[in-house]
């Protein structure tokens, strides 16, 4: 063995020593070959988290990853013909994403084994008209997405990204294409005020109107550098050059411009677009001992990561569906920040659409998909609240969750998460089989809950649901945190799921 080859062998023993000595709360010690794993599982997050800063790209990122592993996509516009041992995924709107793999022993009427997560974050979205012009300052007309923790975006290096409607010509026809974008420059920022211009007594307050204006640029080095038009720098009430195009007078000529540059396409041929601000600094493994993640969109592609990377290693060999009776499946909805009311939420008829369509593929009688779902199970994933050490009186004593303990099986008697005493028992009985460590979590009496899809998906659907989620702090914020343990813990939960849920659901003896 050569110096360099013993070197990094010996870097490589020391960083799986290194990553194994980090104590966790649970007393089930890990190997140092799970521990290096877990380090693999941490990096191929890190890359998703990292190629996904909208749910748009979150679900490019997902197809990519199906699609290499051989899943077929299927158009909701076509007839579907589905095969047995064969695997699949669909999309709306580009940023809801179904993926399922059918057992080769799989008949008509046989469950779903699904896993549902959500692609969207809390954020602050590009408003239909943002040009705003205050100051000598070129400003970003924004709206607030979802419960956010708006003032941790203040002094942050700010980026635009989302999805682009671009005309184009091809041998004299117009046609109309949808592309996805990412500027990697930070080119914004919300600064905040000086304390010495706000000594109120009440601290920091924001308001989302007035205060979360991005900044662009200054008018002056715009006009200096004839990069911005106009345009640009008109007041309000002046009326917008005749000869200038339809988004010109919406957003300012500087943004368009930077858009085609990544496009590749003129400004003019931009017709509409949603876009998003988006942190620049990127997701990595941080903590002195390199037992945290610290990054934005934790809740919740940290669990449509687990659920996705599941479902396709549940699904990857040659023989993994031979003795499959059911389907197995994984569903990541957008908007479940806003309230999953939209045709691509899990309040849409997108997950029993699939059940029925599926189902119908290999029989004719309809009567066949009602016995599907009363035969399916669903876990709903969705992050959870870990106990914060600076706010401890906000967990009850026996409900406190703690970062490298396992997922949390989240529990509310007024059904704002839809567990029960079956489906928790099952979920929990494949952790006992695999080593795995849960937790429980009951919000305070004197406290409101939060929901999730899965009190939407058991209700409207009609299918025996638990809902669980990983323990992480800063929930909403820019900049989340979780541990590293707990993605590892996270993704064997499923992936033991996916691949023992069928035979352990035949040991329950009793209709539930």
């Amino acid at each position: 063995m050569s110096f360099g080859a013993f070197s990094h062998t010996h870097r490589n023993q020391q960083k799986c020593r290194k990553w194994s000595s980090r104590v966790t709360i649970s007393d089930m010690a890990a190997t140092n070959d799970a521990k290096c794993k877990n380090n693999a599982v941490v990096t191929d997050f890190l890359q998703f988290l990292n190629a996904s800063p909208t749910a748009f790209h979150a679900v490019e990122e997902a197809k990519k990853r199906l699609i290499s592993v051989g899943y077929e996509q299927v158009s909701e516009k076509a007839d579907w013909k589905l095969e047995a041992g064969k695997k699949y995924f669909f999309t709306r709107n580009h940023s809801t994403i179904v993926a399922f793999a059918i057992g080769k022993k799989y008949v008509a009427g046989n469950g779903f084994h699904i896993i549902g997560a959500h692609t969207d974050s809390p954020c602050v979205k590009l408003k239909p008209v943002s040009k705003v012009t205050k100051g000598g300052y070129l400003e970003v007309g924004v709206q607030t997405y979802g419960g956010g923790l708006w003032h941790t975006w203040f002094d942050r290096d700010l980026t635009i990204a989302g999805r682009v409607i671009i005309k184009e010509k091809n041998s004299g026809s117009l046609s109309y294409i949808h592309r996805l974008v990412r500027v990697e420059d930070p080119i914004m920022r919300i600064p905040t005020l000086a304390i010495h211009l706000d000594r109120g007594t009440d601290g920091f307050k924001v308001n989302t109107q007035s205060h979360l204006l991005p900044v662009l640029a200054t008018s002056i080095k715009g006009e200096l550098n004839k990069a911005v038009t106009k345009n640009d720098v008109q007041n309000d009430g002046e009326k917008t050059d005749p000869k200038s195009s339809p988004n010109s007078s919406k957003h300012h000529t500087l943004l368009l411009q930077l858009l085609a540059d990544q496009l590749n396409c003129e400004p003019d041929d931009i017709c509409d677009f949603e876009l998003q601000a988006c942190d620049t600094q990127p997701s990595l493994v941080g903590g002195a001992q390199k037992e945290f993640i610290f990054s934005g969109r934790l809740d919740n592609l940290c669990m449509s990561f687990c659920s996705l990377k599941a479902l396709i290693d549940s699904t990857s060999s040659e023989t993994s569906l031979e003795n499959e009776p059911g389907v197995r499946m994984a569903a990541l909805f957008d908007h479940e920040e806003v309230g999953s009311n939209s045709a691509q939420g899990a309040g849409s008829p997108v997950m029993l659409n699939a059940l029925s369509r599926i189902t119908n593929s290999f029989s004719s009688d309809s009567s066949l998909v009602e016995k599907a779902i009363q035969r399916s199970f669903l876990v709903s994933a969705d992050m959870a609240h870990a106990l914060h050490p600076n706010y401890m009186d906000k967990h009850e004593e026996n409900h406190q969750p703690k970062l490298h303990g396992g997922l949390v099986i989240k529990n509310n008697a007024n059904q704002r998460y839809a567990t029960n005493a079956v489906t928790s028992f099952i979920f929990r009985e494949l952790a006992v089989n695999h080593n795995l460590p849960v937790q429980d979590f009951v919000v305070r009496n004197d406290m409101s809950c939060g929901s999730t899809i899965g009190p939407i998906l058991a209700s409207g659907v009609g299918i025996r649901t638990v809902d669980v989620g990983a323990p992480q702090l800063s929930m909403h914020s820019i900049r989340e945190m979780c541990a590293t343990d707990d993605v590892n813990y996270s993704y064997e939960h499923f992936k033991a799921y996916y691949e023992e849920f069928s035979s352990l659901d035949q040991k329950l003896t009793v209709d539930m």
